[in-house]
């Protein structure tokens, strides 16, 4: 895998998510299928979409204990699924055993990252609402190494925060970076936030672009405008 451009699927059905997927006629652009459309549709649109020929990051942000996790990752990756992810706040044991899951899966197994701090929270939410007393920036580290250490291929993070993931944790762990917008001003609820440019010389390693793209008036092009700054430069 190298740098991508990941467009999140954010429908409620599958029809709107495969109308939207036939604009790309040239194009198979790796994409993001979440909670609202997977649990509206299930399994069995996560299979159609990968017939397509697309790349699957299936975002379920697995958070439980340690044998229930593990029994999920198992049961996501027999859909044949590129990536897949869990809250790292589960702890290093949940992870840890979410790691070993896919040891003896079929190749190629998916990668498998964890959530560090939402993209929609903030250093005052995390200290008002959460009760962690810790910088946002050293928590993101943290909760980084704590995936590492537990076998994971990387972590989803903001591009804020990828150059400090892979100068701590190394190059080959992957960054994964949601809040991604052509404007910094607009960014919906989103709190941590930049531009596919600076979010690629900032280190991120792959671009999850949702409201942008698929709001856009040109979804097409708004996607090829993203590839543009955040691939091809």
């Amino acid at each position: 895998m190298g740098k991508d451009v990941i467009i999140a699927l954010d429908y409620p059905s599958r029809e709107a998510a495969l109308s939207f997927l036939d604009l790309f006629s040239g194009d198979t652009p790796f994409v993001k299928i979440g909670m609202e459309l997977y649990y509206a549709e299930g399994p069995s649109l996560v299979r159609e979409i990968k017939a397509r020929g697309h790349q699957i990051f299936l975002d379920l942000k697995i958070h439980d204990i340690p044998n229930t996790a593990a029994g999920a990752v198992r049961s996501i990756s027999s859909l044949g699924v590129d990536m897949i992810n869990l809250h790292a706040a589960g702890g290093l044991a949940m992870m840890t055993a979410a790691a070993e899951a896919l040891q003896g899966m079929p190749e190629p197994a998916p990668k498998l990252i964890a959530v560090t701090i939402l993209t929609s929270l903030n250093q005052d939410a995390l200290e008002q609402e959460l009760w962690v007393p810790r910088a946002l920036t050293d928590t993101v580290l943290h909760y980084g190494q704590n995936a590492r250490e537990a076998g994971l291929h990387g972590v989803v993070c903001s591009p804020l925060e990828a150059g400090m993931i892979h100068a701590r944790l190394g190059a080959d762990f992957l960054t994964v970076t949601p809040g991604v917008r052509f404007e910094s001003k607009d960014a919906g609820d989103q709190q941590r936030v930049t531009t596919p440019a600076k979010a690629r010389e900032l280190g991120s390693d792959y671009i999850v672009v949702g409201r942008p793209i698929t709001k856009a008036a040109d979804p097409v092009a708004a996607y090829r405008r993203c590839m543009d700054e955040f691939v091809s430069k």
